[in-house]
């Protein structure tokens, strides 16, 4: 936990407590209603990390990380629909373009909810999303495989691929309109609730202000890094949520017996992220979050497997976190973290 306690944090164990937790098996099998949005917003969960000075909290990043866990470790769903929403804060808050004057205050403040249409970019070389200059503007052609939170979401941030591989971030309005067309909401294994579709792009056209940056997909890939290696905050929020589960079956000693392994790679993660070189050590990122993703799902099996055949049954939080920490051994994969993970379960 953090050294000095946030209002944020009260607030997020709150939420999760009496809406997030209490509703999780029902959302799980319907969809994350906009009243759980609404309820974020009104928390100011949504600005946690957005600057003060345009309406967030401004809150440090140990902070944000324990939030983003409790609201994991309570539903996962709708964890995943709002995390989506803080990397367009983030980048709006580095940014000198016309976008961030009209967008970062309604972001910051929860007005606006926003979605993220670039992981695409990181499957280099090859190239799901075009970006060309067209009347002094951006066309974006293309397919977005994955985009979460349709339909709750107000704008995305959707990236492209030049010919001269600068990749275009740029805001446009989450919805169907000339150009961008939603598939059917895909039904998943886990996390259906979150609403994903993909996008397929003929000819979006997005106005020059709607850009928040540039850069070369070098530069991109090297900023992405730290997002890819580092163990996400969830992995732990879920892993807690399942040794609780362990202990409101009687199984104690297992419980306390993961927990302090589970700490322990916790702590040592979270030393990393914070490490001035966020691309720094990275085979020991891989190694941290390979160890974050065995010790998750040996929680959620001993969930499991301490409820018995109740944990099999729809409404059991055991069955919901197992197939949670499942969608997380894939969120955000790229090949070197697939291949690490691979290694080392090539190990056991």
């Amino acid at each position: 936990m953090t050294a000095a306690p946030h209002p944020l944090l009260a607030a997020a164990q709150t939420l999760a407590r009496d809406l997030l937790a209490p509703n999780a098996e029902r959302v799980d099998r319907e969809s994350v209603p906009a009243s759980h949005i609404e309820a974020l917003r009104r928390s100011g969960l949504l600005g946690v990390g957005a600057p003060r000075e345009y309406g967030g909290a401004g809150a440090p990043d140990p902070v944000v990380r324990e939030v983003q866990e409790i609201l994991a470790g309570a539903c996962c769903s709708t964890w995943f629909v709002q995390t989506q929403h803080h990397s367009p804060v983030r980048m709006l808050a580095a940014s000198q373009s016309p976008a961030r004057e009209r967008l970062l205050r309604p972001l910051a403040t929860g007005e606006l909810l926003a979605g993220i249409a670039f992981a695409h970019v990181r499957s280099f070389p090859r190239v799901p999303v075009r970006a060309r200059t067209e009347r002094d503007g951006w066309r974006f052609d293309g397919r977005v495989p994955w985009y979460t939170g349709w339909g709750l979401n107000d704008v995305m941030l959707l990236a492209g691929v030049t010919d001269s591989d600068e990749v275009v971030f740029a805001f446009a309005d989450a919805r169907e309109q000339p150009g961008l067309r939603p598939s059917p909401p895909m039904r998943l294994a886990a996390l259906t609730a979150a609403r994903t579709v993909s996008l397929e792009l003929d000819g979006l056209w997005l106005p020059g202000e709607s850009v928040v940056l540039r850069t070369s997909r070098e530069a991109f890939a090297l900023v992405d890094l730290p997002r890819n290696t580092n163990a996400s905050p969830a992995v732990f929020g879920i892993a807690h949520a399942a040794l609780r589960v362990v202990e409101e079956a009687g199984e104690s000693e297992t419980a306390r017996a993961l927990r302090t392994r589970l700490d322990e790679v916790r702590g040592r993660v979270y030393a990393l992220a914070a490490h001035p070189v966020p691309h720094e050590r990275i085979a020991e990122r891989l190694e941290l979050k390979t160890r974050a993703y065995d010790l998750m799902r040996a929680a959620t099996t001993a969930a499991v497997v301490a409820g018995g055949g109740r944990a099999m049954d729809l409404d059991s939080p055991a069955q919901r976190l197992a197939r949670e920490g499942m969608f997380l051994l894939v969120q955000g994969q790229t090949t070197d973290v697939r291949r690490a993970h691979l290694d080392a379960l090539a190990q056991i």
